[in-house]
């Protein structure tokens, strides 16, 4: 029997059929898992980065699975079926195929953006601390595609279900409209980073504390009293944020306001100033504490004594030490401390009644 004859043999019975696709198909998947083994391992060794090593691990096991699922659909349509039970088989081999490839680009995606993200100094706009928010839409986004595939391996008609899904898309968008919000606004806070969790900040110049947990829908802050509060980050987005641990260090700069009567010497207030930082700690060496003379007030001359921190935390402590010094220094050094006072003057005093 040459190798024509044969050929016509396997055409003519359809068990032949089925066994040489399912031979070719694990003859071919052999083939494909021995390229990648032995030619792409080779290919990825020789580039500096190890990311093209992980897709290619990730990327390996999918192809061959396909190709041997792909093996069983072609052998199935071989038996001539009834239609509902192709209907089915086709169904249940689709939405494999479709799962393995939503799970292989969920780990390539991952691969991907965590290499991205440790090249913080040519990318910007990917940081580790944005990791979370990318990841959640690569989730979305697979899931969608995942989804989709399964309504076209079943013959889910799609304009219907897009109909409906978009009116109750809106009638759940009016009923949950500030959760919306602020889940956006999460959005927002999580990429452009204004602060991170760790950080002390004054949010509206109302709120100060430090933030404990940043989530999706609001942030958390602990006050200097020990007091959690929450606050919507709506609220936080539309607002006025001051990060005191933000900048390019942690440093923050307190000042001590102080008038001096008019009359002072001037240069005397000055030693006197700096002479009270003497025995405050967890101030900073550099920037040097200096003194600056303000303004012409309505009872005396306005004087400010800027000193730099370690750390924000450290705030009330260090002005507490200061106050306490400046009152004693200036006490000591006879320097008057103007305070609001009004003096009244009798014109005439009634005249007696005779």
């Amino acid at each position: 029997m040459n190798f024509g004859q044969w050929l016509s043999m396997v055409g003519a019975d359809p068990r032949m059929r089925q066994l040489f696709i399912i031979v070719a198909a694990i003859a071919l998947a052999i083939v494909v898992r021995l390229v990648f083994t032995i030619i792409v391992r080779a290919i990825t060794r020789r580039t500096a980065t190890e990311v093209d090593d992980r897709i290619a691990r990730r990327l390996r096991r999918p192809i061959v699975f396909t190709i041997l699922l792909v093996g069983v659909m072609l052998a199935h349509l071989e038996f001539k079926a009834p239609s509902h039970v192709d209907f089915i088989v086709l169904g249940v081999i689709q939405t494999a195929i479709g799962l393995l490839w939503a799970v292989t680009r969920m780990r390539v995606g991952r691969v991907v953006l965590e290499n991205v993200s440790d090249r913080v100094d040519q990318i910007t706009w990917i940081e580790p601390k944005t990791l979370p928010l990318f990841d959640m839409i690569l989730k979305v986004l697979v899931v969608g595609g995942f989804l989709y595939v399964v309504c076209l391996a079943w013959g889910i008609p799609l304009t219907s279900w897009l109909t409906s899904a978009g009116i109750v898309g809106i009638a759940v968008g009016f009923a949950a409209k500030d959760t919306l919000t602020n889940l956006f606004a999460g959005v927002y806070i999580v990429a452009d980073t204004p602060y991170e969790v760790g950080d002390f900040v004054v949010l509206d110049e109302r709120i100060r504390g430090e933030v404990i947990e940043i989530g999706m829908r609001s942030t958390r802050l602990l006050t200097r009293d020990d007091i959690e509060v929450t606050v919507p980050n709506a609220a936080i987005a539309n607002g006025q944020i001051v990060n005191e641990t933000g900048g390019p260090h942690e440093k923050m700069r307190v000042r001590v306001k102080v008038e001096a009567a008019y009359g002072s010497d001037v240069d005397q207030v000055r030693e006197v100033l700096m002479g009270c930082i003497q025995g405050v700690g967890h101030l900073c060496d550099t920037p040097e504490p200096r003194v600056r003379f303000r303004e012409f007030g309505s009872s005396g001359l306005l004087f400010e004594l800027l000193a730099w921190i370690d750390e924000p935390v450290f705030r009330g402590r260090v002005l507490d030490a200061l106050h306490v010094n400046v009152y004693k220094a200036f006490n000591a050094a006879g320097i008057e401390i103007p305070y609001a006072k009004q003096d009244v003057y009798v014109k005439e005093l009634p005249r007696r009644k005779e």
